[in-house]
C-alpha cells in the first residue's frame, strides 16, 4: 500500500491549518475592540432551526451575516449601542435593543408572517433581497410550502418534479423524477438526504420521487458555483434536510390520494428541549390488481413504501446530537414471469457543538445503502440478478466566523465504498452461478473556503477541495489499456492498493452589488466523480451498474464557468436573473457498440471513454408574493460529447441535448379558502439514433446505422392544472381537497420510437411511437391537527 496520497492529504491538512492559523493571527488585532453576538434563529411556532435567516443592525445594515444549515450565526461589530435586525422570508422580522459591551449570546424565535401569506400585502412591507445580497450564484432554494399548490402527476408532491420546471434542469423522461443539469447525466449530480448520498431517488423506475414532502425543510439546488463542503459529483449538488419535528406540540398530517396515502407525526420529547418526527407513505396500486379478476394480476405486485424518521436532543446550551433515518422500497413483478425490488436504506448521526462565539462544528457518521434484485420466473429457469452500493462515512464540519468581513468554513470528509455490481445466479438445464468480484475503495477529502467581504459591494468566496480515492483489493483487476479486450489480469490481496487518484478542485464565486436592486456574479468550480453508472437508457433499471473509478477508468472531471445578472424590482417582489455558462467534461464514459449491458464481468473491456462540452443561457423571472405568483424559466442549450470511436471522433449531441426548455408555473388565490395553479412546459424532443437504411436477407431485417443521436424526437409540450379547496377549520383540524388534471389537453409526447416492417408490405418501413401518459384527473385529501 502506498502511503503518498496520505501523506499528501496530511500535509494538505497541516496547511489548512496553518492558513487558518494566520488568517486568526490577521484579524486578531482588527477584533480587539470588538465583541461578537452569537446564537440561534428559530421558529416560534414549531422550535425548528431557520436556515438563511439574516442578521444585521440598523445601525450598520452592511455588515449582515446569514444563519447557517442549523440556525447559527455570529456577528461582530465594535462596542457600541445597537438595534439587531433578525429577518427570514415569510416571517415577521424582530428587532432587539443591546448594549454591546461584551461577548453576547442572543436567541432569537420569529412568528410566520401571516400579511405576507394574505391575498393583499401593503406597500410598505419590503422583502429581503437575498437574491442581491448573496454572492452564491447557480443556487435555487425551494421549501415544501411552495410545492404544495404545483399540480403533478396523480397528485403526488414531489420535489424532484418541481425542480424540473427550474431553468438549466431537464427530465430524463415524460414523468420522470430523474434529473440531467446543465448537461450533466442522471449519476453526475450529488443528491443528500440529511448528508446521506442517495444513488437512486426514484421510485417505480422514475415516475415518483423517494422524498416525501411532508418529511422535507429545506431543499436547495446548486447548478453552479458549488461550495468546497460539496465534492463527488461534477455536475450539480441537491442537498435535501429533513424536518426536525415540532418541539412545542404534538401535531399529526397526511393524505389520502388515488393511489397513495401518507401520514406524518411530530412532537416534543421534552419540550424546547428535544422533538421528533416520523413520516410514512405507501402506494397501493397492487389493491387494484387484485380487484381485476384477471388470474394473473391478482398474483403480481406494484407498489412502493418509504419511512423517514427523525429526532434532536439539545443536551446543552452548546451541543444538539440529531439521528435520522430513511428506508423505502420498491416492488414490481408480474405473477410467473419476474419480479423486481429495490430499495435505499440511509442513517445519519449528526453531532452539533458551539465552540465559541465564532466557530461551529458539525460531526457526522452515515451510512448508505441502495440495492436491486431482479428474478425471471418463467417455468424452467430462475435468473436472480443483485446488486447493492453500500457507503460508510465521517465527515467533520467547522465554520469559523473570524470578524466582519471573513467567514470560513473547512474540514474534511472519509468515506468507505463497497460495490457488488452484478451477481447472479442462473438455475437451469444448464445451471450457472455468477458472483461479480466486490469492489471496496476508500475516498477522502479536506477542505477550507473563505467568504470575503470586501467593502459593501464586493464579496469573493474563494477555497478549494483535495480529494483522494483509492481502490483497493481484494480482487483480480484486468488492464485494458492495450486496447486488449481479454485483458491482462493482476490479483490484488485484501488492503492492497490497486490504483490512487489525487485531485485539486478550486473553487471561487464573486458578486458585486451595483446598487440594493441589482448585482453581478461570477462562478469557477471544477469538481471530480469517482463511482459512475453505466446506463443505456433514461429510467433506472436493473441493467444499471455502478462501478467505480479503477486502473482503466479515471475519474470524470468537470469544469464550469458561470457569469449572471440579477435584477429586483417593486421592492424585491419580482426576481429577474440571466446566466450564462460553459461547462468542460473529461473522463466521459459509454459502452461500445454491441456491449453486453447485462452479467458481464469484464464490463471495462466494453467501455469507451471521451470528452464532453455543454454551454447555454438561462433566463429566470419570478413573483414571490400577493393574489398572483410563480415563475417563468427559460434555457437555451447544447450538450455534445465526443469518443474516437463513435461519429468519426466528431461531437456528437448527448442523450440529454435539448436545445430549448421552457417552464411557466402560475399559483392564483381565488378567494380565501381556494387556490388554482397550473403548469406549462415546452422542450426540444430528445436527440435520438435512427436508422439510416435497412437490408433483408432470408425474410430476415436488418437495420443500420451511421452517426449517433443524429435525429430528434418531436417536440414535447403539456400543460397541469390543479385546484386546491381548504376546508373551515374545525378547532385544531385542518383539511383540503386538491384535484388536478396532468395533460389537460391529452398532448400525446413520444416516449420512444420503434421502426419495424409494416405487415402487408415489409420492404417498407413505419415508425411507431409510444405515449406513456395522456390525460390523466387525480384528487387528494390532505388533513392537519
Amino acid at each position: 500500500m502506498s502511503d503518498k496520497p496520505v501523506d499528501l492529504i496530511l500535509n494538505s491538512s497541516r496547511m489548512l491549518v496553518l492558513a487558518i492559523c494566520m488568517l486568526l493571527t490577521m484579524t486578531a488585532a482588527n477584533a480587539q475592540s470588538k465583541f461578537t453576538i452569537s446564537g440561534t434563529v428559530k421558529d416560534a411556532q414549531s422550535g425548528e432551526t431557520l436556515i438563511g435567516a439574516t442578521i444585521t443592525t440598523a445601525e450598520q445594515k452592511q455588515k449582515g451575516v446569514a444563519s447557517n444549515g442549523y440556525g447559527f450565526y455570529s456577528l461582530s461589530l465594535p462596542s457600541g449601542k445597537y438595534t439587531l435586525l433578525i429577518s427570514y422570508v415569510g416571517y415577521r422580522a424582530t428587532e432587539i435593543m443591546v448594549d454591546l459591551q461584551k461577548n453576547m449570546v442572543i436567541k432569537a424565535s420569529l412568528n410566520p408572517d401571516a400579511e405576507l401569506q394574505e391575498v393583499t400585502i401593503s406597500a410598505e412591507k419590503v422583502v429581503v433581497n437575498d437574491n442581491i445580497s448573496n454572492p452564491q450564484m447557480g443556487l435555487n432554494k425551494l421549501e415544501p410550502d411552495q410545492i404544495s399548490n404545483i399540480p403533478v402527476l396523480l397528485g403526488e408532491k414531489d420535489i424532484l418534479k418541481t425542480i424540473q420546471l427550474l431553468p438549466g434542469v431537464k427530465s430524463t423522461g415524460e414523468a420522470n423524477s430523474g434529473i440531467y443539469i446543465r448537461g450533466g447525466s442522471a449519476d453526475q449530480n450529488l443528491v443528500l438526504l440529511d448528508g446521506a448520498q442517495v444513488y437512486n431517488a426514484t421510485h417505480l423506475f422514475g415516475f415518483f420521487s423517494i422524498f416525501n414532502s411532508d418529511a422535507i425543510k429545506d431543499v436547495s439546488l446548486y447548478k453552479g458555483g458549488m461550495p468546497a463542503a460539496y465534492g463527488g459529483r461534477i455536475s450539480s449538488v441537491l442537498d435535501i434536510k429533513m424536518d426536525e419535528g415540532n418541539d412545542q406540540k404534538f401535531g399529526m398530517q397526511g393524505g389520502i390520494g388515488l393511489i397513495s396515502s401518507r401520514l406524518k407525526a411530530e412532537g416534543p420529547l421534552v419540550k424546547n428541549k428535544s422533538s421528533f418526527m416520523i413520516s410514512a407513505r405507501r402506494t397501493y396500486a397492487d389493491a387494484f390488481l387484485k380487484l381485476s379478476g384477471d388470474s394473473v394480476l391478482e398474483g403480481s405486485s406494484l407498489y412502493f413504501y418509504d419511512i423517514n424518521a427523525k429526532v434532536n436532543y439539545q443536551l446543552g446550551e452548546k451541543d444538539r446530537v440529531y439521528l435520522s433515518g430513511y428506508y423505502g422500497k420498491d416492488n414490481i413483478g408480474l405473477k410467473d414471469n419476474f419480479n423486481t425490488n429495490w430499495g435505499n436504506a440511509m442513517a445519519s448521526l449528526r453531532w452539533n457543538h458551539i465552540y465559541g462565539s465564532k466557530l461551529f462544528g458539525n460531526t457526522s457518521l452515515i451510512y448508505s445503502n441502495y440495492n436491486y434484485k431482479v428474478k425471471d420466473l418463467e417455468q424452467g429457469s430462475t435468473l436472480d440478478v443483485s446488486s447493492r452500493i453500500r457507503d460508510m462515512s465521517f465527515k467533520e464540519d467547522m465554520t469559523w466566523f473570524a470578524g466582519d468581513t471573513h467567514r470560513v468554513n473547512f474540514g474534511l470528509d472519509i468515506t468507505q465504498h463497497q460495490i457488488s455490481p452484478d451477481d447472479t445466479r442462473a438455475d437451469s438445464a444448464n445451471s450457472s452461478v455468477t458472483k461479480a468480484e466486490q469492489r471496496k475503495a476508500y475516498e477522502a477529502a479536506v477542505y477550507v473556503s473563505d467568504e470575503w467581504k470586501i467593502g459593501e459591494k464586493l464579496d469573493i468566496t474563494y477555497g478549494a477541495r483535495l480529494n483522494w480515492f483509492s481502490l483497493r483489493g481484494p480482487g483480480t483487476f484486468y488492464d485494458y489499456s492495450a486496447n486488449n479486450r481479454i485483458g491482462i489480469p493482476k490479483t490484488y490481496s485484501d488492503g492492497t492498493t490497486v490504483k490512487d487518484y489525487l485531485t485539486v478542485e478550486p473553487r471561487l464565486t464573486a458578486g458585486y452589488t451595483i446598487n440594493a436592486q441589482n448585482a453581478v456574479k461570477l462562478s469557477f468550480n471544477r469538481n471530480s466523480q469517482n463511482i459512475h453508472l453505466l446506463s443505456n437508457s433514461t429510467a433506472a433499471l436493473p441493467s444499471d451498474i455502478y462501478v467505480l473509478s479503477s486502473n482503466n477508468i479515471k475519474p470524470g472531471i468537470g469544469e464550469q464557468l458561470a457569469l449572471g445578472y440579477y435584477r429586483n424590482l417593486k421592492k424585491n417582489r419580482y426576481e429577474l436573473s440571466a446566466e450564462v455558462y460553459y461547462k468542460r467534461l473529461s473522463n466521459q464514459i459509454d459502452y461500445k457498440d454491441n456491449a453486453q449491458l447485462l452479467i458481464n464481468n469484464n464490463i471495462e473491456a466494453d467501455l469507451i471513454y471521451g470528452v464532453g462540452r455543454a454551454y447555454g443561457v438561462e433566463l429566470f423571472a419570478k413573483k414571490k408574493y400577493g393574489r398572483l405568483n410563480g415563475w417563468i424559466g427559460y434555457a437555451l442549450s447544447r450538450v455534445e460529447r465526443r469518443f474516437n470511436e463513435v461519429n468519426n471522433g466528431a461531437y456528437f449531441p448527448a442523450r440529454q441535448d435539448r436545445t430549448h426548455d421552457l417552464s411557466v408555473v402560475g399559483v392564483y388565490k381565488i378567494k380565501e379558502r381556494l387556490t388554482f395553479s397550473a403548469v406549462f412546459v415546452y422542450g426540444t424532443g430528445n436527440s435520438v439514433t435512427f436508422p439510416d437504411g435497412k437490408y433483408r436477407v432470408g425474410g430476415v431485417t436488418t437495420y443500420y446505422y451511421s452517426a449517433r443521436n443524429s435525429y430528434r424526437l418531436p417536440a414535447n409540450h403539456r400543460m397541469d392544472i390543479g385546484v386546491t379547496l381548504d376546508g373551515k377549520n374545525r378547532n385544531r383540524l385542518r383539511s383540503s381537497w386538491t384535484f388536478g388534471i396532468y395533460n389537460l389537453y391529452n398532448r400525446k409526447n413520444p416516449y420512444s420510437v420503434v421502426f419495424k416492417d409494416t405487415n402487408d408490405n415489409p420492404p417498407r418501413t413505419e415508425a411507431v411511437a409510444t405515449s406513456l401518459f395522456g390525460i390523466i384527473p387525480s384528487v387528494t385529501w390532505n388533513f392537519k391537527f
